[in-house]
């Protein structure tokens, strides 16, 4: 896996036309929905600590918790940047050619996927972060992911889950 290559997502006229409409959504929007990862009582943990760290605001976005509510998951934004602490290994994971990228020091496994959205998983972390960032939003590359390196350093080890 190469986890030193920088990604820039393109961002064409319509998705900055939504991305600029969107920058208005009321703050009463909800963040969707998201399903609960079940890990062990160990990850359990890693997880919580995550969310008593994870930031008001990701990318500018305010922060939207989906549905059902769990310190599992976190959303920002309507559509949701998405966060699922406590994940399974992606298979993704097994593959050599597997895309990469190191935001501030913290290291993600890239997926596109085919409704257009980008999932990325830590990597080389205690427990699995997967962080997914709709397709209305990926203009910015992975700027979101910087807002996650401090609060995932500080809450998940070094090491392999």
């Amino acid at each position: 896996m190469n986890v030193s290559r920088r990604l820039r997502l393109p961002l064409g006229p319509p998705a900055l036309a939504l991305l600029i409409a969107c920058a208005g959504c009321s703050s009463t929007d909800d963040g969707g929905t998201a399903a609960v990862p079940s890990p062990g009582a160990g990850v359990t943990e890693l997880c919580r600590n995550l969310d008593e760290r994870l930031p008001r605001e990701v990318d500018g976005l305010d922060r939207r918790d989906p549905k059902p509510s769990s310190p599992l998951t976190a959303g920002w934004g309507d559509p949701a940047i998405i966060l699922r602490c406590g994940v399974p290994r992606p298979a993704k994971m097994n593959d050599p050619e597997a895309d990469g990228v190191t935001v501030n020091g913290v290291g993600w496994l890239l997926e596109k996927r085919t409704d257009g959205s980008f999932r990325f998983t830590t990597t080389l972390r205690k427990a699995y972060v997967e962080v997914t960032i709709p397709e209305q939003r990926t203009g910015d590359g992975v700027s979101p992911l910087t807002d996650f390196a401090v609060p995932v350093k500080k809450s998940i080890p070094e090491g392999i889950a």
